[in-house]
């Protein structure tokens, strides 16, 4: 590798250093301890410095010096792990640039042309992949490092490295640390003893800071039920947000089958950097908080202050901007925000409804002023052509004003809040509920009038105060569209809904099914859902987003939200109010494994721990409160407390997030405390809580009584004494309300990689279960196939995002069909743990049991279909592995070799058409299964010549190796020969023939026997023979192929005792497993430079 011409001091260097070549202008040398002569203590002690240390010349074993004749100063100019490459690299020099140098009259002249012509070397082979990196010329000796290190495949790309301590036992390992996009590497060198550890990102369990007496701070990692710790970092923060990032995005892209197509940074896994990572944290931290579509990125971050009108003062805070909005944020505890979105910028044309902002002491003004002027270009709608007015303060020259304008928002809407038409508020009551109903209106209105309304409303500390107070049923729907961001979704696709609608109608799915069966499950006792105007609202709703969003379609539970949403607003509204609580409050919460429900019951168990210790105390097992809770995070409380109370709850949720459901979620069980610590029994515990929720009441609700839940539910319950919900929100927040959303976020992350770990746990013991019944392979062997089969999926899905693997992997199909293999992953695996060796015939025979084995010809093979196939070979009775060889040479497993390439192509035009799985036809499938009949060897049908002379191959190259190959080669002559002529005296039995040629026949069989037994017997003359009497054969009968059936083949191998227990002679898998372990990465890696050479 050529390296950027460094200054070097030869004083000691010789003590370290031998020169190999030299020259009048480049020396090569060879590092002590490496080579000819290397070892003893001074390898060792070479190995731990170059371990240790970071410099170049203390990594590679080689290295190219050049110097002149006049000077005493040495640059280094070239290094190389292996003797090959640094005399290529030596070579190169000699023919391209020595004859050069002779031209030149001084040294300076010379070490300036030399170190001109290095640094353009680098700057070629670096334009594609280390533009992107810091500091390119460290990057590249960490990457020549990690190559040297690791046996993993070139195209795996190194994120990032650090410097740390490894903890194996109680001695730590000073070495480094690197991260990639698929995998966490260690290596440590220190007096002989050699510490090298590889996690693939997806098989971590824990992720974590940790600390304890003897390590300050660490990172501990959880793998292979192994736990690891990293100490010593520079960088501990900056170090466990990379790892953390990277486990994610592995996570997401692997499991989730997200293919980040609109962000560049994070759409090739080749092409991962620590700078994208890094921007893509940032910009998904700005669109949580400010609830931002998730096509919004980050783009420049301004630090200034803001006049806030309703202070009087300027705030300091950060001036944040994306594709399409201009957002701030206080960072000095006023806990103030605003959004602004670029379409509400106006052309310097003011009104009643607009308002000036002004930005103060931003360093770099110019920049900021152009950024909104091209912004509000790109983004304005016709109404907004022209320019927006980005004004100059004369007082003061880093001010910023804009001018920014409420527009109305989109006007297709189908109907009215369900609310509205089946409860209008009667203006003329006046019963104390709507005279304190009419005071809160007055309250907002005075808080719009203060601090905005709308899109560029400030949210502050008084903006929450109301909202915990309870919100008007008026406004209800207003402000769940602002907290929530839905106001700017629907602002910025008008139509998009009722064209969604037009398209959705009428088509007929698994969700539209699903759709149907829960319409009228959907509040019920609500008079707006006992109506076909509140049934088809809902249904319009839910099968649109179903059409939108495939991935999620319909999920138990959006039913229930749904209707609340559209009691409140109006159709369109609601839609867009659950795409952005599926889509971006709540991810991953409405899918078939519900991940993002038991991620937040795990943080939630989290918080228990830490501010209920005595419930912790008493209920050491807090998975109860997981079962118990899951509801109550799946409904946001919706399902458990009367409709007027849960609507205060859902109020809280689209202000604060998923932190307002963990806060209530702690108040009730702190409430019931006492009553918990009590209980005896699970059962009595969720009789407990169920009464305390039936309990739960909302004195301020104006509903009428046949629309308020508690009235009907509390007859004849009076255990508990009533709670009014406004009084349990307050104190929630009272109480819990220093629980941060960073936090929540951050524990989101940890617990998500043992939720879904745990997950694909159960899925394993699901599917071992399964197979174990049908296989003799022990529970022990399976759990280390399936692994072996899990991580060849994964392999196949590494370096690339259109792997047909991973786009037909989908965690919602029955556990067998989750991780499948197509040919190529298959033909790996199968090569490191088939138990013969079949030398040149390799592929084509991996090919022909990949198309036996693939049932339903779909060109993807499941666990199960693997593990019967090794079973088979491994453990099964002669008979069996004989009728697996004869159906092999059969169809739909053989095929001529001229078809072979014809076959691949059709296998994977297949695949890459295969779309989403109907879960009915798996049900036939499996009806089928289980009413299919033994295959008897009756059923089989005959082999044909082609295929009986393919099947003769495969048993020469099976044989081949063994002890006794010799005398297996003869006994597969002998059978050959046998039942040719058994074939030609059936023939002949068929027709008539003159004795003559009868004795003649029988006179030949005496030669033919002899000559099997003369001489050394050799695959290619038992193929030579066995081809002369098929000739020998077809000339003499009629000119119709002879074939065999499975009987004659199985009859005559049981007459050879050698073939028998070669066959029956016991194999032990697990060998082969403990190479396939260590092999498997190394396969991969070998191709690739395989491919690379070619």
């Amino acid at each position: 590798m050529w390296l950027k011409p460094d200054e070097i001091l030869l004083k000691n260097a010789f003590k370290l250093w031998v020169t190999e070549k030299d020259n009048e202008y480049f020396v090569l040398q060879r590092r002590r301890g490496y080579g000819e002569g290397g070892g003893g203590l001074t390898g060792l002690l070479v190995g731990t410095l170059d371990t240790v240390l970071d410099s170049t010349s203390k990594v590679a074993p080689y290295r190219i010096l050049h110097h002149t004749p006049d000077s005493q100063v040495y640059w280094s100019v070239a290094c190389g792990v292996t003797r090959e490459e640094i005399f290529q690299h030596w070579e190169w020099l000699q023919q391209n640039i020595m004859r050069t140098l002779s031209v030149f009259d001084s040294s300076e002249d010379i070490t300036s042309f030399v170190q001109g012509k290095i640094r353009g070397l680098i700057a070629e082979e670096g334009k594609t992949s280390l533009v992107l990196e810091d500091d390119p010329e460290k990057f590249r000796e960490a990457l020549l490092r990690f190559e040297k290190w690791f046996e993993i495949p070139t195209e795996e790309k190194l994120v990032t490295y650090y410097s740390c301590s490894y903890w194996k036992g109680k001695v730590p390992c000073q070495g480094w640390l690197y991260l990639s996009t698929n995998f966490l590497c260690f290596y440590s060198y220190f007096l002989g003893a050699e510490v090298k550890l590889v996690i693939s990102w997806e098989e971590i369990w824990r992720l974590e800071k940790t600390s304890n007496v003897i390590l300050t701070e660490s990172i501990h990692v959880l793998a292979h039920g192994e736990d690891h710790y990293f100490s010593m970092l520079l960088h501990l923060n900056e170090t466990f947000s990379i790892m953390e990032q990277l486990a994610d995005y592995s996570i997401k892209r692997l499991f989730d089958k997200e293919a980040f197509e609109r962000e560049p940074a994070l759409s090739d896994p080749l092409q991962i950097t620590k700078r994208g990572l890094e921007a893509h944290a940032k910009s998904q931290q700005f669109r949580t908080f400010f609830r931002l579509p998730k096509e919004e990125n980050l783009l420049e971050v301004h630090e200034g202050f803001l006049w806030v009108p309703f202070s009087h003062f300027n705030t300091l805070g950060k001036i944040c901007l994306s594709e399409n909005y201009l957002c701030f944020a206080s960072q000095d505890g006023s806990q103030c925000h605003i959004i602004i979105p670029m379409r509400e910028v106006n052309a310097g044309l003011t009104d009643s409804n607009s308002k000036a902002l002004r930005f103060s002491e931003v360093r770099d003004f110019q920049r900021l002023a152009n950024t909104i002027r091209s912004r509000c270009g790109i983004s304005a709608s016709p109404q907004h052509s022209a320019s927006p007015e980005v004004t100059r303060s004369h007082d003061n020259p880093d001010d910023v004003t804009l001018m920014v304008g409420q527009k109305d928002s989109s006007k297709a809407v189908s109907t009215e809040a369900l609310m509205t038409v089946f409860h209008p508020q009667d203006v003329e009551n006046l019963d104390p509920k709507m005279l304190k109903e009419k005071m809160k209106e007055q309250s907002w209105d005075i808080h719009f009038s203060e601090y905005g309304r709308g899109t560029s409303m400030f949210f502050t500390r008084k903006t929450r105060d109301l909202i915990v107070r309870g919100v008007p049923e008026s406004l209800r729907g207003e402000l769940w569209m602002l907290f929530s961001g839905a106001v700017n979704d629907m602002a910025t696709h008008p139509g998009y809904y009722t064209e969604l609608v037009e398209l959705s109608l009428g088509t007929s799915t698994l969700a539209t099914d699903e759709i149907e069966r829960d319409l009228h499950r959907s509040l019920p006792e609500h008079p707006a859902f006992q109506s076909d105007t509140g049934i088809s609202a809902l249904r319009r709703v839910l099968t649109a987003y179903a059409y939108r969003n495939p991935k999620i379609g319909y999920c138990q539970a959006m039913n229930i939200l749904t209707s609340v949403l559209l009691l409140y607003a109006k159709e369109e509204e609601a839609f867009w109010l659950l795409v952005a609580v599926c889509e971006r409050m709540l991810p991953d919460y409405f899918n078939r494994r519900i991940i993002g429900a038991l991620v937040d019951q795990a943080v939630f168990e989290d918080l228990i721990r830490e501010n209920l210790p005595q419930l912790v105390e008493h209920m050491t097992d807090l998975s109860f409160f997981s079962s118990v809770s899951l509801s109550w995070f799946l409904t946001l409380f919706i399902s458990v407390l009367p409709i007027e109370s849960a609507v205060n709850v859902v109020d809280c949720f689209f202000f604060d997030g998923i932190k307002s459901i963990l806060q209530l979620g702690l108040a009730v069980l702190d409430y019931n405390m006492d009553a918990l610590i009590s209980c005896s029994d699970d059962a009595e515990a969720v009789t407990i809580l169920n009464k305390f929720f039936d309990s739960v009441t909302n004195r301020d609700s104006p509903l009428p009584p046949t629309v308020q839940q508690a009235l009907v539910s509390n007859n004849g319950k009076a255990s508990h004494v009533g709670v009014d919900i406004s009084e349990l929100i307050r104190e929630a927040y009272e109480k819990y309300g220093s629980i941060r959303s960073e936090e929540v976020e951050s524990s989101r992350k940890r617990n998500k990689l043992y939720v879904i770990q745990t997950l694909e746990d159960t899925t394993k013991q699901n599917v071992i279960r399964v197979v174990s019944q049908d296989v003799r392979f022990n529970i022990t062997q399976l759990d280390e196939l399936y692994n072996l089969f899990k991580r060849q999926h994964f392999l196949s899905c590494y370096w690339t995002m259109k792997s047909p693997a991973l786009l037909h992997h989908d965690p919602s199909l029955a556990y067998l069909e989750q991780y499948q293999l197509g040919f190529q992953q298959f033909s790996e695996l199968f090569s490191l743990l088939e138990p013969w060796a079949f030398c040149t015939y390799k592929s084509n025979l991996s090919l022909w049991v990949f198309r036996l084995i693939d049932e339903n010809q779909d060109g993807l093979i499941n666990f199960k279909e693997f593990c019967c196939a090794l079973d088979t070979l491994y453990s099964s009775s002669f008979t069996n592995k004989l009728k697996f060889l004869f159906k092999l040479h059969l169809p739909p497993g053989y095929c001529d070799t001229s078809l072979l390439k014809m076959v691949l192509v059709l296998y994977f035009v297949e695949l890459s058409g295969r779309g989403r799985i109907d879960l009915q036809a798996y049900l036939k499938q499996w009806q089928n299964e289980i009413l299919k009949k033994e295959e008897t060897i009756k059923d089989l049908p005959r082999i044909n010549q082609t295929q009986f002379i393919q099947f003769s191959k495969t048993l020469y190259n099976i044989f081949h190796g063994a002890p006794e190959e010799e005398s297996l080669y003869r006994a597969v002559a002998h059978v050959t020969s046998l039942l040719l002529r058994m074939e030609e005296v059936g023939r002949r039995l068929q027709e008539p023939s003159s004795p003559s040629e009868s004795e003649k026949a029988a006179g030949t069989s005496p030669a033919e026997d002899s000559s099997t037994e003369q001489g050394p017997v050799t695959p290619e003359s038992c193929d030579t023979s066995s081809s002369h009497n098929s000739q020998d054969a077809g000339s003499e009968l009629s000119d119709t192929e002879w074939s065999f059936s499975f009987e004659q083949v199985l009859a005559s191998l049981l007459n050879e005792p050698t073939i028998v227990d070669f066959f029956d002679r016991p194999l032990n898998i697990q060998t082969k497993l403990g190479l396939a372990r260590v092999a498997q990465l190394k396969l991969k890696a070998d191709k690739g430079k395989d491919s690379k050479g070619n």
